[in-house]
């Protein structure tokens, strides 16, 4: 994507006030993703889109208690696309959130290496579930969209200081369960589902409901 970093850039339209707009825009709606991934945004890059990042600004920790992990992965996309919806109604809002279940437990981002620590001794040699939520929707439009897709994950037993060495790294920073699939040596062994949704964004959900939003995609390469 070409042209000033729409995360820094004072040049970024301030956001719409929902109060005083009636009507659909006759501009067209931008892609915004609600997101500071890269991971994600590599993988709408690498379909084709052209998008702003507008990452919201939301509680993670805060969602209904007795929530199974499925239900808070849907739960947080949907609240990060609330949040950036209301700032930007005109526009396409992409939200997602991902967590890992054991059991139903849920893993969701370290708060620290202790804790990703902890993740990864409960993970080591264990299969565990990557879900993760997206949400997609317009305001002015009243289009509001979400799915969850589900993967499960073999992870290969960790020695001590494995864990030890990857904890050190800080690789685990922003990754629910405390590892990504992508790392360099990811712990993991074998994957039923779809690779993408594990790395943060299950692509072939993502290009539907977009496209339902009324952004059809670019390229039908990455799904």
């Amino acid at each position: 994507m070409s042209g000033p970093d729409p995360v820094t850039d004072p040049r970024l339209a301030p956001p719409h006030n929902p109060a005083t707009q009636t009507a659909v825009s006759e501009d067209p709606p931008r892609l915004i993703l609600a997101s500071a991934s890269p991971r994600r945004q590599l993988l709408l890059r690498e379909a084709g889109y052209h998008f702003i990042i507008h990452p919201a600004n939301i509680d993670e920790e805060r969602y209904p208690v007795g929530y199974l992990p499925s239900d808070v992965a849907k739960f947080l996309a949907e609240a990060k696309a609330d949040a950036v919806a209301a700032q930007f109604p005109n526009d396409i809002i992409l939200a997602a959130d991902t967590v890992v279940a054991f059991g139903d437990r849920l893993l969701g981002k370290p708060r620290d290496a202790a804790d990703a620590k902890r993740m990864l001794e409960l993970l080591s040699g264990t299969t565990h579930i990557v879900i993760t939520g997206v949400a997609v929707q317009r305001k002015i439009a009243n289009f509001r969209k979400s799915a969850r897709v589900m993967s499960a994950v073999r992870m290969r037993q960790l020695f001590p200081n494995e864990i030890a060495r990857y904890v050190a790294s800080n690789e685990w920073e922003g990754k629910a369960g405390g590892y990504g699939i992508q790392d360099a040596d990811p712990f993991v062994t074998r994957v039923s589902g779809s690779h993408r949704n594990i790395v943060g964004l299950p692509m072939t959900v993502t290009i539907q409901l977009l496209s339902e939003a009324g952004i059809a995609p670019p390229t039908r390469e990455h799904i």
